[in-house]
């Protein structure tokens, strides 16, 4: 290899090696921020509701209601996948809210206690 040459390539790879250099000192636009315990918790919390009402759409029962009103229990699914996230929350905490089966109303109970009373009452 000529003397020429050898000086040329070794030049070349030195611009090469300080252009590399100058690069790792390009200032890069990186973002990190926290998140709040509240915006972690309600993105595993959405997807969970999600799950809840879709699984309530899927039983037979509300499945024949839903038929019967002209909604394909498919069409519920398909739409409460298309739900917000806080159309998802709004939806659960309904159903957290509602009695569960079984439960009495004031006038229910009112009713059972004026029976028993007459039972004992007629024995």
């Amino acid at each position: 290899m000529s003397q020429e040459l050898r000086k040329a390539l070794i030049e070349a790879f030195s611009v090469l090696l300080i252009g590399a250099a100058l690069a790792l000192f390009v200032p890069v636009n990186a973002r990190a921020a926290t998140i709040s315990t509240d915006d972690a918790i309600s993105a595993g919390q959405a997807s969970q509701d999600r799950e809840r009402i879709k699984a309530l759409v899927a039983r037979p029962e509300l499945a024949q209601a839903l038929e019967k009103l002209g909604i394909a229990p498919e069409n519920a699914k398909a739409r409460v996948d298309a739900m917000s996230d806080a159309e998802v929350r709004t939806v659960a905490g309904k159903l957290d809210a509602l009695p569960a089966g079984g439960a009495l109303s004031n006038t229910d109970f009112l009713l059972v206690v004026i029976i028993v009373i007459l039972v004992v009452v007629l024995l």
